[in-house]
């Protein structure tokens, strides 16, 4: 009965799941954003074994987090684009939603931002997650007559004004201010040009 008992207490029907949303919790209450194992693994209700059976390290769980946190930021501009009637303004709406998440989930944003690399190693593949891909898809509607390299170059530009616009904002050198957001966000539009 002891057994029964013990593994009620610890059974999650997605321990993974379950363990990424608890270190979750705990990011949104850290300025640093530093999170371990044993804490996760406290605040799951689990053993610390457990929590190595699907994260060896710590660098494999801030992974698994980015990543968690590039879905969510990908369904939060899929929302916004979609409500948006045509490819510009959803390419736009997009943009705003990118700085948007970014406030509301500060220690998250910045442990995306920190485990972004572009060989893989470790992290989350600096193109490969729905965010980018949702944005070199947007550009692509919008610029279907340019280049590769001019669509490239496009991405990078929207990319460094939401994500510039969202750093800013989060060091406090400009205020976290929607009308400002809309603005900026909404004067870029490179395939006018």
């Amino acid at each position: 009965m002891g057994t029964q008992q013990h593994k009620a207490t610890y059974h999650h029907g997605d321990l993974r799941r379950a363990l990424i949303e608890s270190a979750l919790q705990l990011l949104e209450t850290r300025d640093d954003g530093d999170v371990g194992l044993r804490e996760v693994a406290r605040h799951t209700c689990v053993s610390a074994t457990a929590v190595y059976r699907h994260f060896p390290d710590k660098a494999a769980l801030y992974a698994a987090l980015a990543a968690e946190g590039f879905e969510r930021l990908a369904d939060a501009q899929l929302a916004a684009a979609r409500r948006a009637r045509e490819d510009s303004a959803a390419f736009r709406a997009s943009g705003q939603a990118y700085v948007r998440f970014a406030l509301a989930n500060p220690a998250l944003f910045r442990l995306m931002t920190s485990h972004m690399h572009r060989d893989g190693s470790t992290g989350v593949l600096l193109a490969d997650n729905r965010a980018a891909r949702l944005l070199r898809e947007q550009v692509a509607r919008l610029m279907p007559a340019a280049s590769e390299a001019e669509r490239a170059v496009t991405v990078v530009q929207a990319w460094a004004l939401v994500h510039g616009l969202a750093v800013l904002m989060l060091g406090g050198r400009i205020p976290p201010d929607a009308a400002l957001i809309e603005a900026a966000v909404n004067e870029f539009r490179p395939w006018r040009h």
